[in-house]
């Protein structure tokens, strides 16, 4: 398993004193203030008739003046009445990712074997990303113990009111300032590093960036990617940063312009490998042959990669480590232990779309 670790230029979590986060109350501080035991509350709150009515409406009301809730997941994976965990893909209708895109398939599988080796089973989900908080309802019904997005897309805010109504949860993605909630994620900053030295050692001077930097791990990737420009005394060119989606019409429709507009460019880094098959497919098109008019390094390491045309240059993201980590830590919430931000290394897998 690789060694886990933070990026270095990332800011550490918030801690719920720096960003207002209100405490959630425990079964131990009902306890105190009505002055019984730990035992009497958890009877009281579950109606058992071994507490008498009077015990159990004042705890009850204590509860409901302080906004304590049963910790659902954590009573559920005690008492072994549930063993489901939900795995949530929202939907975003600006990047316009699909369920069936590789990568999201890819985490999918890894998820499951994590959740599968310790007998839990997954239970598949697409919110709106514009509405996450409906991400919280499996949990709060009691049918998951906790959840799991891959994907923090624009939306970092409601991640943190999720994670303080105090349902577990885990985010595959990059870790941000003022974070509340557990993210897992590659080191994007290493990741856009690697893929741009790369194509600078193997001669590209100008370099394409594509991908929406608006998202927070492609946003990491531009700044890798403008570090090691910055490190080759190589100035960026605005007009050879490419914002787009992941959507192959949009990407495509972007270079094509690019092309067209007679801007010279003799590398592309792409933001993930469907990109940037697609990409190779066009400049195909437009005679640019790959690699030897124009190198090409995408992103993920998807199973098409290596059977490309040429095969694809890609950074590796640690997907079957990813599964186990967002496992681990998901668990690690359920039982109230602490769950920091998690970045795991990425590596550079050369193959023959950047060698000339």
């Amino acid at each position: 398993m690789p060694t886990r670790r933070s990026a270095p230029t990332t800011p550490p979590a918030a801690s719920p004193a720096d960003t207002g986060e209100r405490v959630r109350p425990q079964m131990a501080d009902l306890a105190r203030l009505a002055g019984v035991s730990v035992a009497t509350v958890s009877r009281a709150l579950n109606g058992s008739p071994e507490v008498s009515l009077a015990t159990r409406q004042r705890i009850g009301e204590l509860a409901r003046s302080l906004n304590y809730t049963v910790n659902i997941g954590a009573k559920n994976l005690r008492t072994k009445q549930n063993r489901t965990v939900a795995v949530v893909i929202p939907y975003d209708e600006q990047s316009r990712q699909h369920i069936t895109d590789p990568f999201f398939l890819a985490m999918l599988g890894s998820l499951a074997d994590a959740l599968t080796d310790r007998g839990f089973d997954l239970l598949l989900s697409r919110v709106d990303s514009g509405y996450l908080a409906a991400a919280s309802q499996l949990y709060e019904s009691g049918a998951v113990i906790g959840t799991v997005l891959i994907g923090q897309w624009r939306h970092h805010a409601q991640l943190n009111a999720l994670a303080q109504r105090g349902a577990p949860l885990v985010v595959w993605g990059a870790q941000l300032p003022q974070q509340v909630y557990c993210s897992v994620g590659g080191d994007n900053l290493a990741g856009g590093q690697l893929a741009t030295r790369h194509l600078i050692e193997r001669g590209g001077r100008r370099i394409v960036f594509m991908g929406d930097p608006s998202l927070p791990e492609v946003a990491q990737r531009l700044a890798g990617y403008h570090q090691a420009l910055a490190e080759a005394g190589i100035a960026p060119d605005p007009a050879l940063q490419l914002n787009v989606p992941f959507e192959t019409g949009q990407a495509r429709a972007a270079l094509t312009r690019l092309i067209e507009s007679g801007i010279a460019f003799d590398a592309i880094f792409a933001c993930s490998d469907v990109l940037a098959i697609s990409s190779m497919q066009l400049l195909r098109l437009y005679g640019r042959a790959v690699p030897q008019q124009v190198l090409v390094v995408g992103y993920d390491d998807i199973e098409w990669a290596s059977h490309a045309d040429p095969p694809l240059t890609t950074v590796r993201q640690p997907i079957a480590a990813a599964g186990i980590e967002i496992v681990q830590a998901l668990f690690d919430g359920v039982a109230g232990q602490p769950t920091p931000p998690r970045t795991l290394p990425v590596e550079l897998v050369v193959r023959q779309s950047s060698l000339r």
